[in-house]
């Protein structure tokens, strides 16, 4: 995807910038042109191993509040999971991520991952094997959400984003706060008036005070960030091998992660994934507090999509979808909103 804050290099400016931070150089493969915020390459390291470098944007870069920092994020969230992505299988209560090569000044080099991600397989895929999958998918979500932070704050990791508190109601505000400032920077044209944002999220403050506890939270697990292997050889089933790109994540409600999850299918009660995530260990009922802050949190990444437009140059369908979008995720807390 094609994106202002992409930073793009050269096959020896990257060799450059690995051997000068890392002590070994590089040879690019390929480079991974899915993602929709950082530049990635597939590279094959000198010593003969192989990695995916990943680059910040320019510093120089227009970036959203929350942004700010966000590749220190992405290296916090993949040494907090290293412990668990090291057991031997998930059955072991494992959740597969690639492994921190080496964190430099913009860039991040880490392992490649067997497999493909998940969107790409789809018509591959029996609806038992997906089934199976989403199951899976639910469990490495729970142990995901075991995580919490060291000093107990709610909000983004990165102190340079300045959105976090000690207390989830204050972190969220701030959050969406933030986000209706850049609006303002970026002139997006929301569809809808700020101050109406802002009062849905005010008067869901008591919903917001339920939760106690942060939990680390992905914020981005679509099926394009979840890597699968599909039956070959003598292995009979599909299994997921590794979730990526967690520079979105933010320690706070793990409710909130069900926004990206629904990408991929079906997040009610009686879902697959819900039964996965239960059967591993993780709570969650459907009370109507928990559907009033899951509005909540949809009408936040509806609104974040829409603001990204401004910096990232994105124009069109993607952005009339982003506005219909949000005005659906608006009307859907507003509907609860009523019914208190």
């Amino acid at each position: 995807m094609e994106s202002l804050t992409k930073r793009s290099l050269t096959a020896a400016q990257l060799d450059v910038l690995v051997r000068g931070s890392m002590g070994v150089g590089c040879r690019v493969e390929t480079e991974l042109t899915d993602g929709w915020f950082n530049t990635a390459y597939r590279v094959r390291l000198d010593d003969g191993r192989p990695a995916v470098v990943k680059l910040a944007p320019p510093a120089d870069a227009p970036v959203l509040t929350y942004e700010r920092g966000i590749m220190a994020t992405e290296a916090m969230v993949y040494r907090s999971l290293a412990p668990l992505a090291s057991l031997a299988s998930l059955a072991d209560g494992g959740v597969p991520t690639p492994t921190l090569l080496h964190e430099g000044d913009g860039f991040l080099a880490v392992s490649v991952l067997d497999g493909t991600p998940w969107d790409k397989l789809t018509d591959r895929l029996s609806p038992t094997a997906q089934t199976a999958l989403r199951r899976e998918l639910g469990a490495v979500t729970a142990r995901l959400h075991t995580l919490g932070p060291e000093d107990g704050r709610f909000g983004y990791p990165s102190a340079e984003s300045g959105l976090s508190a000690p207390d989830w109601r204050t972190a969220f505000t701030a959050m969406v706060d933030a986000l209706l400032d850049d609006a303002v920077r970026w002139h997006s044209d929301l569809g809808v008036p700020s101050d109406d944002i802002r009062a849905l999220v005010a008067r869901g403050a008591r919903v917001l005070d339920e939760v106690t506890e942060p939990r680390l939270v992905h914020f981005d697990l679509w099926p394009g960030n979840i890597f699968v292997q599909v039956p070959g050889g003598d292995r009979p089933d599909a299994r997921i091998t590794g979730i990526i790109d967690h520079e979105r994540a933010f320690w706070g409600d793990p409710v909130a992660e069900l926004v990206s999850l629904a990408f991929g299918g079906d997040i009610g009660p009686d879902s697959d994934l819900v039964a996965g995530y239960v059967r591993a260990g993780g709570r969650l009922d459907f009370t109507p507090a928990v559907r009033h802050r899951l509005a909540l949190y949809s009408l936040y990444l509806g609104l974040l999509l829409v603001v990204e437009c401004g910096p990232r140059g994105y124009v069109g369908d993607h952005l009339a979808y982003c506005h219909r979008n949000l005005a659906e995720r608006v009307a859907e807390v507003r509907a609860l909103d009523r019914r208190r």
